[in-house]
């Protein structure tokens, strides 16, 4: 009887207690998840870290936080549906969008949902910390030393358009006039080198 008291109360996510540092991460790649929320707690903040949009909606219902680093692409839905519910919950809210899947359309549709900051993962606890206490203060990086290939180029702006069409592949074969096995090739490629 106790072990499922015991494993029942390790389930639940835990509530923020205070109102400072509070960050809440949501991430459903566990492994990743618990070691960036326990790097995160030894530089002061107070985490809560869920694993889906259902229970970070739950967190939202009893308190909002100050931080919010969410993955992208979640098991339950697109994290970025996540950052309307935390301005509401609190309209100076700073997110930090985390994904694997980096290309200019996401860390567009980031910035424009509300996010401060976008992160291509993996990334470490010093990257978050900086951009969620940095903000528009943060200096910018310096420009690369070369700049992007004509490839590139071309598969960043597949790639916003694929995003901006909902993932629909027809209707973004639709509006680049391309086949529609042509963009699937492309779309499961990687993206091209600089």
């Amino acid at each position: 009887m106790t072990s499922d008291l015991e494993s029942n109360a390790a389930a639940m996510p835990m509530r923020f207690v205070g109102e400072s540092d509070t960050l809440l991460v949501v991430d459903d790649d566990a492994p990743f998840r618990n070691r960036l929320a326990r790097a995160l707690e030894k530089r002061g903040f107070e985490v809560v870290a869920v694993g889906s949009l259902a229970e970070a909606r739950s967190v939202l219902k009893e308190t909002a936080p100050v931080f919010a680093a969410v993955d992208m692409r979640l098991e339950d839905g697109n994290g970025l549906d996540l950052v309307a519910d935390l301005r509401t919950a609190r309209p100076e809210v700073r997110v930090v969008m985390l994904t694997g899947y980096g290309n200019i359309a996401s860390a567009v549709a980031a910035i424009k949902s509300g996010a401060i900051d976008y992160l291509p993962k993996p990334t470490d606890a010093d990257q978050v910390e900086a951009a969620l206490r940095g903000g528009e203060s943060a200096p910018l990086p310096p420009p690369p030393e070369e700049p992007m290939s004509a490839d590139r180029v071309r598969w960043e702006h597949i790639q916003r358009v694929f995003e901006q069409c909902n993932r629909n592949v027809s209707e973004t074969a639709r509006r680049l006039k391309m086949h529609r096995r042509t963009l699937q090739r492309i779309l499961g490629k990687h993206a091209p080198r600089t």
